[in-house]
């Protein structure tokens, strides 16, 4: 099993930056492609960006100029660095982590952080 735990979250003005974190444990041999999703009221869950153990990245067009994600393999942590933040944005973020052992499963979830940008 792994636990994810995240931080970071808050509230902050349009255009604005926050960082958030995601520190994994447990069985972190397991843990395979990482990153970030987004679910805000009345929508679906959605990606913002992953990040692949040897670095490749994926991002939501929306965020692709203004997000930044990065992963540290000895501390087990992924980051997702966020500047010009607009209302938009506003949701509760989620860390997720791909178990390499398990192709196409749900991995693991983390209990997600508020993220709320006001205008």
């Amino acid at each position: 099993q792994v636990q994810l735990v995240e931080s970071g979250g808050g509230l902050v003005q349009a255009g604005g930056s926050l960082r958030l974190a995601c520190a994994a444990s447990g069985s972190i041999f397991r843990l395979d492609v990482m990153g970030w999703y987004r679910q805000a009221p009345g929508k679906q869950r959605e990606l913002v960006a992953v990040v692949a153990k040897g670095g490749a990245t994926t991002y939501a067009n929306s965020v692709k100029d203004r997000f930044t994600i990065s992963r540290d393999n000895a501390k087990n942590t992924v980051y997702l660095q966020m500047n010009g933040l607009e209302p938009e944005d506003t949701a509760v973020y989620y860390c997720k982590a791909e178990d390499r052992f398990i192709v196409g499963g749900p991995g693991y979830w983390g209990q997600g952080t508020q993220v709320t940008v006001s205008s």
